[in-house]
């Protein structure tokens, strides 16, 4: 559900625009008044260092979300990105790898994605747009910035990136959970000869030693990997537990005009949600599991000739060993066990025993003034997808606004 725009900012500005929350239009008497909030707000801060009235951390969807909605309100903020352009987070993806939502769900807000509504953009195609769209607003991305360090000093958080220091009272960690891989602690027990890779790492088939593998991790990517190699000749093993699968081919026209839109609008936008009990049920299956199977299923795997096997739960051997006992000879393993957002940058106490932040719809209520957007069922199952980025994004950088204005009062 979305927020309301004007809730607690009306009293020191006029209300935002009523208008499609999608518009690209400036809303200028807010830059206004956000210029003179901006030189209160910057004379008590602390230290030595470049001063902003937000630090948004990531240049991704996510990044370049949040951004787009605080330009609107016409607040003062940067935007770091790691890679050297913007988009690099998906040119690094694996070569075969496509969306999974049709590119009518692809646009941020203000800007749809440039190709057929009913076509799947491939990962080169979504970087491409993500650069226009950076562009096309005038975001202010910092490029091949690497952040090293948040922390926090009084009531100001302190940014360390590029040997620099980079000071504000609000914070937008804008990143996936896509970050950091998890992989479970017995793969070091593997025979060094078995060629192991995470997900992250993965392009294609040629990156692997002859021979068979072994998936682990049954889930999109899971999915999506072996049958990328499988379809070149490999003999492939995947392993765990299916997060279950929508039932029905996400190509087929008639699914992508009737079906797919409730689907991503209603069940996973509104429906699947922190704020409902089947969402609340959901959420942990979810966030352990991952999203169900959207475009491969299990038949295209066993199609393919790969074989579905249990969970890989140890090492026997130096081979890995499936629950049930049996141990495979296989000479490579792709783990595609998870991610987590990588907290060992954050110098502060926000994140669960799973190293998932402690948020409510983005805010961190320990840790005033610092934020999450993008990561992976921040309020809703579409919080990860493209489509769902924009309410997310858009609620934080109007919760900014409004304590800006609430700050001097």
């Amino acid at each position: 559900m979305n927020s309301n725009p004007a809730a607690g900012v009306t009293a020191a500005r006029p209300a935002l625009s009523k208008e499609d929350p999608r518009s690209s239009a400036p809303l200028l008497e807010e830059g206004a008044a956000f210029e003179q909030l901006s030189r209160r707000n910057g004379q008590d801060l602390p230290g030595e260092g470049e001063r902003f009235d937000v630090i948004v951390i990531g240049g991704g969807q996510a990044g370049l979300s949040v951004g787009h909605h605080l330009a609107r309100l016409g607040i003062s903020f940067v935007i770091l990105e790691a890679h050297p352009r913007v988009g690099d987070s998906w040119r690094t993806r694996w070569d075969s790898l496509r969306l999974f939502t049709p590119a009518r769900f692809d646009g941020l807000d203000g800007m749809r994605f440039p190709a057929p509504p009913h076509s799947f953009p491939t990962k080169d195609e979504m970087a491409d747009y993500l650069e226009s769209y950076a562009a096309r607003f005038q975001l202010p991305v910092r490029t091949g910035v690497r952040v090293e360090r948040l922390s926090r000093e009084g009531d100001h958080y302190v940014v360390l990136a590029g040997g620099k220091r980079l000071v504000a009272r609000h914070v937008v960690v804008a990143m996936a959970s896509y970050q950091r891989p998890r992989v479970p602690a017995f793969a070091h027990e593997l025979d060094p000869r078995i060629f192991q890779m995470h997900s992250l790492d993965y392009r294609r088939p040629a990156q692997l030693p002859p021979g068979d593998v072994l998936v682990v991790g049954a889930a999109n990517s899971g999915a999506e990997i072996a049958l990328d190699l499988a379809r070149a000749g490999r003999r492939v093993w995947v392993s765990g537990t299916s997060p279950g699968e929508i039932p029905f081919p996400i190509e087929n026209p008639f699914a992508l005009r009737f079906i797919v839109p409730i689907l991503f609008r209603v069940v996973f936008h509104r429906i699947i949600t922190v704020d409902t009990p089947i969402g609340r049920r959901l959420r942990p299956k979810f966030m352990s599991k991952g999203l169900p199977l959207i475009r491969t299923k299990l038949r295209d795997l066993r199609a393919a000739g790969t074989t579905l096997v249990p969970r890989t739960e140890g090492v026997s051997d130096g081979r890995p060993r499936l629950a049930g006992g049996k141990v495979l000879d296989v000479s490579s393993v792709v783990w595609c066990t998870g991610f987590h957002i990588g907290p060992e940058w954050i110098d502060l106490p926000v994140f669960d025993d799973r190293s998932e932040p402690i948020q409510s719809k983005g805010v961190v209520p320990n840790q005033p003034g610092l934020y999450f957007v993008g990561p992976h069922f921040l309020y809703s199952a579409s919080s990860t997808m493209v489509h769902g980025i924009g309410r997310d994004a858009r609620r934080v950088a109007e919760t900014i606004g409004q304590r800006m204005v609430a700050a001097v009062a």
